[in-house]
Parts: structure tokens; sequence; C-alpha cells
């Protein structure tokens, strides 16, 4: 039995990456899938891939007529929506701040901002009536501390992890939770995009991801869909307005083998 039998759930940005690996692992226990995306071949060949209990929706998540059009094809296939992810998104506009044009400003904050905003939105019109529901959204441990993104990217992302607390203590009252994700560095072709055209480029993100916290491993998209089945599930009943962060302790502090030495080998006199 699948942990999201006789669900109903809608992931944007579900063709590739983090999207792709939980639309599968959505799939995988039972849930029925809209994949929301602009990456028409990749959607269309997921869909296929995963069979009749998916379906590809072509949507551009800065539209509020498109992210509409994609609730409402979960509810007309499907008949309800119990889980809205909110994950699509970009790097967006980077740059020292006293150069960033403020177009390239709108259009990131169109995708990373407006985008989660216009999904909980239109999850919330069809789940209310319900009094249930899942709204879950993709965040960034560049949402809680600085230096992990570029400034209008972790801007958006903090902004995220606080329109989900404000939203949860509306919400959750009559029955639909509302959580969000914080991943740290992840392999996902967003990541490694800029190094697609060196020899090994994925692997050296990867061996860079690996030092950079104390879990030695690069974080996986299958880590973060295993904490959105965790959130989407009924096993997190008792979670609402939550920034569950997935990072292998990136954002804990500094790394205990990297203290001074001191420190690390100090023992009082007449201790253990």
């Amino acid at each position: 039995m699948g942990r999201l039998d006789s669900k109903v759930a809608l992931v944007t940005g579900g063709a590739s990456g983090i999207g792709a690996a939980t639309v599968r692992r959505f799939a995988r226990e039972g849930a029925r899938v809209v994949i929301v995306d602009l990456q028409d071949a990749l959607g269309e060949a997921l869909a296929e891939e995963l069979g009749a209990a998916t379906v590809y929706q072509r949507a551009d998540v800065s539209r509020e007529a498109d992210v509409a059009a994609a609730v409402d094809r979960a509810v007309d296939q499907f008949g309800r929506l119990d889980v809205c992810f909110n994950n699509a998104g970009l790097g967006g506009v980077t740059g020292p701040i006293a150069e960033i044009p403020a177009a390239e400003f709108d259009t990131t904050v169109g995708v990373l901002l407006r985008g989660v905003f216009l999904g909980i939105k239109h999850a919330a019109r069809v789940m209310l009536p319900q009094r249930a529901g899942s709204i879950l959204s993709t965040a960034s441990v560049a949402g809680l501390q600085a230096g992990f993104g570029p400034h209008v990217y972790s801007a958006c992302k903090a902004a995220v992890v606080h329109l989900t607390r404000s939203v949860a203590m509306e919400l959750g009252e009559r029955g639909v939770r509302v959580n969000c994700i914080c991943p740290g560095g992840i392999v996902t072709p967003l990541l490694t995009r800029g190094f697609a055209g060196m020899a090994g480029g994925e692997d050296l993100v990867k061996g860079f991801l690996a030092s950079a916290q104390p879990i030695r491993r690069a974080g996986l998209p299958d880590d973060i869909a295993e904490a959105a089945l965790f959130l989407a599930s009924d096993a997190s009943s008792f979670v609402n307005g939550h920034a569950l962060v997935v990072d292998g302790g990136l954002t804990g502090g500094r790394q205990w083998s990297t203290m001074p030495e001191a420190i690390r080998t100090y023992r009082p006199e007449g201790g253990p």
C-alpha cells in the first residue's frame, strides 16, 4: 500500500531535477500526478514513462491563468487535488546589487515568489472546500542564511519561508497544511548547467558539495523527493508552517574537523 494512495498531486517544475524525482516518488507511492513545466519534451516523456496516472500540463508559474489552468486540470482529470508542490524555480538575476536590472529582478521574483503565491492561492481554492490538503514549496538554505545564493534569489526564498508560515496560520484552521523545504546543495540541472561543456563537470560539482557539510556527499534530487513525500503524506499530519531543512548539516555551523586542535582535543584536568 502506497503512502499517497488515492491522493492527487500537482508538481510545478516537475519535468526535471527535484521536480522529476518527486513526481516519480509520488507515483510510486500511489498518487496521480499532474506534471507542470515549460519543458514540453521532458514533461511529456515523463508522463508517458509513468503511465495513465500521470499527465503533463504546460504552464508558466508567473502567469496566473496558467497556474489556475494547471490546478483545474488536476480536478478535471482526477477529481480533486490533495497535494500541491510549488517547486518551479530558476537561479535568476545575479551580480552586484548596483548592477541588477529592474526587469530581470521582476522576472526572478515572478517565478520564485509570485509563482509560489499563485500556486498556494489556487491550491487553496480547491482544498479549502475539501477541508484537507497539503501545500508545500521549495525554499532554500539561501532563504535562511546569507551567502548561499544571489541577492534576489536569496530574498525570494526568504519570502517563501515566511509566506509559508503566515499562510499556514490561516489555512491550517481549515484542514490545509502549508510547509516548505529548504534544500542545501543539490545536484540538479540548475546547479550543473554551467559545467555542461566541461569534462567531468558534474563530478566536480559533486566533489565540491561533498566537502561543504558534515554529511560527506552531495545532495541529490531524491533527498528532496523523500522530504516532499513526508510533507505530502498523512505521516506529517501534525506538521504545519514548518521549513524543513534538508542540507546535510550545511547550515548547522562550523564543521568540527575545521575547529582548532586545541578545542577538538581539550580534556579538563582529571577528566576522561
